[in-house]
């Protein structure tokens, strides 16, 4: 994928979220309680640099694909972020608890999808790239879209929606939907910030380490043992 095509996607996902943005806020900023506000925006810091599977999944691909890679799976995880964060603002998400079977499905098949994600890792020879060059791995759109998908199917998300969100929502404030939606944005932005950082950080770090075969085929298996890991707490786990 070229360069300016990777910068076209990554310019338009910010814009889809900078509109998203300006549509909360284009109503009166009194429907939010401020200090309530404050809490959350720090509350969400803390969670988000606080190492999780999701940082773990970007961390991995940025391991195997260098850091434009890195920076695509946390723009991809962000944006299953912001889905889920739009199915709690709907209440779709109360569908989730009401149908625990439902759960569990999403469960298995968010665990099938890491596995998979393991296999091609370890099955990757880790050919180093040339000198100057992104090292072999996902591609960017690939990586955007696996993070998209890993994101979708984790049902705890789901449930983290249900149960955090509405604790920093001021009901006699009224336009409880509008302030569950913007507690969702202001989450999902701030994981994007930590998340590409971290992605970009472990994508140059790989970059460097991959001059050697053997180095490129560790960060490999690297990757898959975290992809497999993650799959087994997503199951092991069960809530």
């Amino acid at each position: 994928m070229s360069r300016v095509a990777w910068a076209g996607g990554a310019s338009g996902l910010g814009g889809v979220y900078a509109f998203a943005m300006r549509t909360v806020l284009a109503h009166d900023f009194g429907m939010v309680d401020t200090s309530l506000y404050a809490a959350f925006v720090v509350a969400a810091f803390v969670l988000c640099v606080t190492p999780g599977p999701d940082m773990m999944f970007i961390v991995a691909m940025g391991g195997r694909g260098g850091p434009g890679t890195g920076v695509m799976a946390a723009a991809g995880v962000a944006t299953g972020a912001l889905t889920h964060a739009v199915a709690a603002t709907l209440g779709l998400s109360a569908l989730f608890s009401a149908m625990p079977t439902l759960y569990h499905v999403l469960r298995w098949a968010g665990a099938a999808y890491l596995l998979y994600l393991a296999v091609k890792s370890f099955r990757d020879r880790g050919e180093p790239g040339e000198e100057g060059t992104a090292p072999v791995g996902p591609g960017r759109i690939r990586a955007f879209w696996q993070g998209v998908v890993t994101n979708l199917l984790n049902p705890k998300v789901i449930l983290f929606n249900i149960a955090f969100l509405p604790q920093f929502v001021n009901p006699s404030l009224g336009h409880t939907m509008m302030q569950l939606l913007l507690l969702g944005i202001t989450l999902v932005l701030i994981g994007l910030a930590v998340d590409a950082f971290v992605g970009l950080l472990s994508g140059r770090l790989a970059n460097l380490l991959r001059r050697s075969r053997r180095v490129a085929r560790g960060l490999n298996i690297f990757s898959g043992t975290v992809f497999t890991g993650l799959a087994v707490r997503l199951l092991a786990v069960p809530k």
